[in-house]
């Protein structure tokens, strides 16, 4: 029997979203008695056209964690504004403490910007943006900012 990822001939289908994965931490809670141990990822997905979105999912082990964190950011995903592969004007957005800026670039630029900012750009589906980082070296904090500058486009 094929699984659900393969198709009858045994090739595998393309996934619908691109998955990145920004981070996996150790969370440890101290109960009475002894210590609990589970895992936290952080994933950014996006479908490289128009789609991004950002999820945590905490489980005691990593799979599971990352199966989470995929099935939560598919439930927050935003629409984005992507005009010849980079944004339309210079944005700069607050979250929290995280600052984030983002200038359009010319074309063969790439992408130029921080760990978590670029990221989310790349699966965005941006290719020429410059992104800076200020305040905050929180990833998920700077991931939420830059996804809060690409939703408030106007």
């Amino acid at each position: 029997m094929a699984s659900p990822r393969n198709d009858r001939r045994g090739q595998k289908k393309p996934k619908e979203f691109k998955e990145e994965l920004l981070a996996i931490d150790r969370v440890t809670r101290v109960t009475a008695g002894w210590r609990q141990l589970r895992f936290r990822a952080v994933m950014v997905i996006g479908n490289g056209k128009w789609k991004a979105g950002l999820g945590t999912g905490k489980s005691w082990e990593v799979v599971d964690a990352i199966a989470k964190a995929i099935t939560n950011a598919k439930k927050n995903l935003i629409d984005v504004n992507i005009v010849d592969g980079t944004v339309p004007y210079d944005l700069k957005v607050k979250y929290k403490a995280a600052n984030v800026m983002l200038h359009p670039a010319s074309k063969w630029t790439w992408i130029i910007a921080g760990w978590a900012v670029r990221k989310v750009l790349a699966v965005a589906g941006y290719k020429d943006i410059l992104g800076k980082r200020y305040g905050s070296s929180n990833l998920i904090n700077n991931a939420k900012a830059t996804l809060k500058a690409l939703s408030s486009y106007k």
